[in-house]
């Protein structure tokens, strides 16, 4: 850790005259970059995925259209045809995975008052008046959410807001475009005649339904995140999520 607070040391030495007492700041969104830039090839690799799966469909239609009666049969055979194709329905989640080591190192560095046995300097940066080290409900008792640190997590808040509602939108879209995932566009039977008799409920590909419920929502909950770490793993949080959601916006095209 103690290598690490010194790399980020010199980083923001070198960005001192351009950004001032708020180069440490400046220097965790390049270190987010620089990790964003190394899943990056990850990231490819899952919209391949994405676009794997909106190419299945007319397998998944006939599935559906042969094995529409029996759910268990149609689950299985869905996941069958995914397990073949080497196309995984939660293949999006290992970027954001390999990120956790990065979160939790920021986290670490701006929660301790030392380290490696010395005095931690990083916890003297800010960004613009919000200390590094600090949380929201440290801004609140200093100066309230109209105080300088205040405003400083009301413009985070925003962002967040909206990359969170462009986040929304390009995953219902993605949703949409892949009816697999959610069960949707399954048909109905024929056979019988009494009340629900013959009709075949959306079956969704096993394993996916209570993801597929929260998806949607999973970059609200980024608001919780920033507020309860110290700013500067906040910041990455913030930074990691903008940048995710317009390479999203750019592969999925």
């Amino acid at each position: 850790m103690s290598v690490f607070a010194g790399l980020v040391e010199r980083l923001a030495d070198l960005l001192q005259p351009l950004f001032g007492l708020s180069a440490a700041a400046a220097a965790i969104v390049l270190f987010t970059a620089f990790v964003r830039l190394l899943v990056h090839p990850l990231s490819r690799a899952a919209a391949r995925g994405q676009k794997a799966k909106t190419r299945l469909q007319p397998k998944i239609a006939e599935l559906r259209r042969r094995h529409g009666r029996d759910p268990e049969k149609l689950q299985r055979a869905l996941l069958d045809l995914h397990t073949r194709e080497k196309v995984s329905p939660l293949a999006g989640v290992l970027p954001s995975l390999l990120q956790l080591p990065a979160f939790f190192v920021l986290f670490y560095l701006f929660s301790n008052t030392t380290i490696g046995g010395r005095p931690n300097e990083l916890l003297g940066h800010e960004l613009f008046a919000a200390p590094l080290g600090g949380r929201w409900t440290d801004a609140l008792g200093d100066g309230g959410p109209l105080g300088g640190a205040g405003l400083v997590y009301l413009g985070l808040f925003a962002v967040v807001l909206v990359v969170a509602a462009f986040s929304y939108r390009l995953t219902k879209r993605s949703m949409a475009e892949n009816p697999a995932l959610t069960g949707a566009g399954a048909g109905s039977g024929t056979g019988g005649g009494g009340k629900g008799r013959g009709v075949t409920e959306p079956v969704a590909v096993p394993g996916t339904g209570a993801v597929v419920k929260v998806l949607p929502f999973l970059s609200f909950f980024t608001l919780v995140t920033v507020a309860v770490v110290p700013l500067a793993a906040a910041l990455y949080v913030v930074t990691s999520t903008a940048w995710g959601v317009a390479e999203r916006a750019l592969l999925h095209r």
